[in-house]
């Protein structure tokens, strides 16, 4: 049924997307798919790497472990811009419909009453994109 699983990760917090990576491994198994990981970054030093060529490599090494889990192949995709919090949703949402996926696994917080004023980020992507969202929210104590 998929082809093509898209996954943003942040390398800088690993604990928050580590929940989501067992899905991806999963149906990518499943489905015999391919999987995107994806980063969007600025283009000025950073937690994880200090330029963007930088970030590129960890982001592949990463794809590459990830690909000795799962089996399966991968890819990586790096989106720069001036403001990777404001721009997220959309800069995903172009990623997702340029790297022609069919489903996207991301993580997720549990609802809260901020969600309201501030949308989650898997909601937007959810409502602008054709392809199908899958939100793993982190195992409750």
């Amino acid at each position: 049924m998929f082809k093509k699983i898209l996954v943003p990760v942040d390398l800088a917090h690993f604990d928050v997307i580590e929940p989501s990576l067992q899905v991806v491994a999963d149906q990518a198994k499943f489905y015999d798919a391919e999987v995107c990981y994806v980063a969007v970054a600025a283009n000025t030093p950073g937690a994880v790497a200090r330029t963007p060529e930088e970030h590129q490599q960890k982001l592949d090494a990463f794809a590459q472990e990830r690909a000795e889990v799962h089996g399966q192949p991968v890819s990586t995709r790096l989106i720069i811009c001036p403001d990777p919090i404001a721009d997220l949703d959309d800069r995903l949402i172009d990623a997702i419909d340029e790297s022609g996926a069919d489903l996207v696994i991301m993580p997720t917080h549990p609802p809260k009453h901020l969600d309201v004023v501030i949308p989650s980020h898997g909601g937007k992507v959810a409502t602008h994109t054709r392809a199908s969202v899958f939100l793993v929210r982190p195992p409750r104590d």
